[in-house]
């Protein structure tokens, strides 16, 4: 990464609060980070859901709602903030986005029933959902094509170091404090932390050319333009697919590693590995598509996933199935995800450099919706073992491809994507 302004099709931007440009580095750890707060809101509870359940009398499959009704509300939010942000800008609208994430997080700390902890939940998802659909708008009003995914990949690097953590950070605050209302304090303080770097950093980035009117015709046309291109609905509908998948494994990894498979305490550890070989492909990702294509390097990787994903069902069907088989298949496939999503996405966002913000929210929408619906189903298949959770990773890679060969008209390993000039 160059800690130096960008090059090479970038649309130049203002200069940040203090007279000083953001660098490549600086907006890559930036948008992470802000991306890693939903992350942090779903993964650091994850080791506390059994002692949330207990203390809010929650029963059985049901303490996964927590996790999955946040997920599903910032999907359906994803609609909102990129209509807004293509008018008034990217700065107010991810304040706005901010503000509901730490306030909401302390509502969540504060909670006395269950039913009022997944109506949090849910208003926490859908607010803060600005968190999720920005970013991606903001990198596409600087770069697009395969350096888009060369970025994102970057992004996704720092990103997922967060859900690796998490966990871990979770049950510090568990071990340390002995209530899990800390860790929902723990994530208003991320969003305070967050607020004040952006603020004081990230100019705006909307060029002023590239505003659209608030109008329910215009930002419709947006969106459905954006959902709708044969070249890109293939690719947001194939990530979302894929990713519902590893929305299910978050959502019951904590029963089937703690519990099905007898990891108990070392469940944080076990998830972390998973989380990291997904952000070491992901910089292994960033390495290489600029120079052998986005489309190439994706299209291979859905390859290897359907085959794991097969081995995933195969071991899950044996009757003497153990952890040690489980994870290593499971963090290859999560590897493999590396090599897809921000390629997917990148892909997906590049004919809509006049409408990024609408898009992204569009795309987004479709995303998380499907992909949180999915792995509530997913998860709350669980049965004590890993076969709800292997088949439904096989079907919905398989069913990934037929969607990206819809976009492609049938033609996979397609060439690199050169620089756009502005």
């Amino acid at each position: 990464m160059r800690s130096e302004p960008l090059a090479g099709g970038e649309r130049p931007i203002a200069e940040a609060a203090h007279g000083q440009r953001i660098g490549e580095r600086e907006l890559i750890w930036m948008m992470a980070l802000l991306m890693a707060c939903n992350a942090f809101g779903i993964d650091s509870i994850l080791p506390a859901l059994d002692h949330l359940a207990t203390s809010l009398g929650a029963q059985g499959n049901s303490r996964q709602f927590v996790v999955g009704v946040y997920l599903l509300a910032a999907g359906f939010g994803t609609l909102v903030p990129g209509a807004f942000a293509d008018r008034y800008g990217r700065r107010p609208v991810l304040f706005t986005a901010l503000g509901f994430y730490i306030v909401l997080s302390l509502a969540c700390a504060a909670a006395t029933t269950f039913p009022q902890m997944i109506a949090l939940r849910a208003l926490q998802g859908f607010f803060a959902a600005g968190i999720i659909a920005l970013p991606p708008a903001i990198i596409r009003d600087r770069v697009g094509g395969d350096k888009m995914a060369r970025m994102m990949s970057l992004i996704f690097v720092i990103f997922l170091l967060v859900p690796a953590v998490a966990p871990s950070i979770g049950q510090g605050v568990l071990l340390l404090l002995g209530d899990w209302r800390w860790i929902f304090v723990a994530m208003a303080v991320l969003g305070c932390v967050m607020s004040a770097w952006v603020y004081v950093r990230l100019p705006e980035t909307l060029h002023e050319e590239d505003r659209q009117e608030i109008n329910v015709s215009v930002i419709a046309r947006n969106m459905r333009s954006a959902v709708t291109l044969r070249s890109t609905i293939g690719y947001t509908l194939a990530s979302a697919l894929v990713f519902g998948g590893l929305f299910g494994f978050i959502n019951s990894s904590q029963q089937l590693i703690g519990e099905a498979f007898g990891a108990g305490e070392k469940f944080p550890l076990l998830f972390a590995i998973c989380a990291g070989c997904m952000a070491i492909a992901n910089w292994s990702n960033s390495r290489i598509v600029e120079h052998v294509g986005a489309r190439r390097v994706s299209h291979t990787a859905l390859f290897l996933f359907i085959l794991v994903a097969g081995l995933q069902l195969w071991f899950a069907n044996q009757p003497d199935e153990t952890l040690w088989t489980f994870v290593p298949l499971m963090a290859a496939n999560m590897s493999l995800l590396g090599f897809i999503g921000a390629n997917f996405g990148s892909i997906a966002m590049q004919p809509f450099k006049h409408i990024a913000g609408a898009a992204s929210s569009a795309q987004s929408f479709l995303r998380m919706t499907t992909g949180a619906l999915l792995g509530a189903g997913i998860g709350y298949a669980y049965d004590g073992t890993a076969r709800p959770l292997a088949l439904a990773l096989l079907v919905t890679a398989t069913t990934s491809l037929l969607f990206v060969l819809y976009s492609e008209n049938g033609s996979l390993f397609g060439p690199p994507e050169p620089d756009e000039e502005d």
